[in-house]
């Protein structure tokens, strides 16, 4: 029998393949399902009920055990509260990224290590291996770039990619596909989930005002002067860079160019020039493929999950744990709570949590 593996298993079809994939190549898999949120339809969404099940009977069809461990204290604590604290000081939190952090790698590591496991896997389409030559493990892209999931790995530790693999990096959502028909997975034609978990209908104001319990009060539009040009939804309605649904005509295009939670105010430029920064700060920066900054180093950076990644400098930045990222060409609405992760090629340098366009001061 091979070495002791648990896979993370969401009951969708990537995790799934995930486990059948590694079957294959003589692991003994286990699987094991995160309980993180308790839908109020109990059938929708991340984590659902129904997702649950799907794990387990995949399980069953592999002929796998299956576990469900309980999380939902600690998602509520490290991703659904920050996600609302965020959104409620005018930033765009994004909190997969933080699940991955602190549950699915962060918590599943430890407890995997507890229950006698030796590895852990999850269905990412990503990559991982060591590097003799640096001497350290290395976050790699998946080889096709329309399903690169990396970016919301940038978190991932030295000790937690030493017993990680990623056994779908190598493969195409189409061929993954083809797998779990082959394989006659029930979940073989379930759709992706598209949404976060916890806000399935992508209402985040309605959400906020569930969370808190409170109605959350409107504010102003303002230009670029401070002069006030209408009445606003309420900060958690918008993003920077935005322009549809901002709920205000101003005879032409306008954009969210600044949130100020204090003043409860939303910045709007008419100029989509306004949006461009060459210079934006990082904090909270996590390092993969070197063990830190200590000067100017080249990389390739993304400002957003979606962000085709642009050449860039960084250099340590003006406080601890912070990061300036020097754009060659100008980027399009860098947003305050986005995560800018730092590529090599097809290497994750590392990442951080966007500041600000504005020099940090503490």
């Amino acid at each position: 029998m091979g070495r002791k593996i648990m896979v993370g298993m969401s009951g969708g079809v990537d995790s799934s393949v995930a486990a059948c994939l590694l079957l294959r190549q003589g692991y003994d898999v286990t699987g094991v399902t995160f309980k993180l949120w308790d839908d109020p339809a109990g059938d929708s969404g991340c984590c659902s009920a129904d997702d649950v099940r799907d794990a387990a009977f995949v399980c069953e069809q592999l002929g796998i055990p299956h576990y469900v461990i309980n999380y939902k204290e600690l998602f509520r604590e490290k991703v659904v509260a920050p996600f609302a604290e965020e959104y409620l000081h005018g930033r765009t939190p994004n909190p997969c990224i933080n699940c991955n952090r602190y549950i699915k790698f962060g918590a599943f590591s430890h407890k995997l290590k507890e229950l006698g496991f030796d590895l852990m896997a999850t269905g990412h389409y990503a990559r991982c291996g060591y590097n003799d030559a640096t001497g350290r493990w290395e976050l790699r892209r998946g080889i096709y770039p329309e399903k690169d999931q990396s970016y919301v790995l940038c978190h991932l530790t030295q000790e937690q990619l030493a017993m990680l693999r990623l056994p779908l990096g190598e493969y195409s959502k189409p061929q993954i596909r083809a797998i779990a028909e082959e394989s006659g997975l029930v979940v073989a034609k379930k759709p992706d989930s598209q949404d976060i978990c916890f806000v399935p209908d992508g209402d985040y104001p309605a959400f906020l005002r569930r969370w808190t319990g409170q109605e959350l009060p409107k504010g102003r539009f303002i230009d670029e002067n401070g002069i006030v040009l209408g009445e606003n939804k309420g900060i958690t309605h918008y993003t920077i860079g935005q322009r549809k649904g901002l709920g205000i005509s101003l005879g032409c295009h306008a954009y969210v160019r600044r949130i100020d939670a204090g003043q409860n105010t939303v910045e709007l430029t008419t100029d989509e020039g306004e949006l461009f920064r060459h210079t934006v700060y990082g904090g909270d920066a996590n390092w993969i493929a070197v063990e830190g900054l200590t000067g100017p180093m080249e990389a390739e950076v993304k400002i957003r999950y979606a962000h085709r990644a642009a050449p860039a400098v960084l250099r340590p930045g003006p406080v601890p744990g912070s990061v300036r990222v020097d754009f060659t060409e100008a980027q399009r609405a860098p947003a305050p709570g986005q995560t800018m992760v730092f590529y090599r090629g097809d290497t994750v340098i590392g990442g951080a949590t966007i500041l600000d366009t504005e020099e940090p001061t503490c």
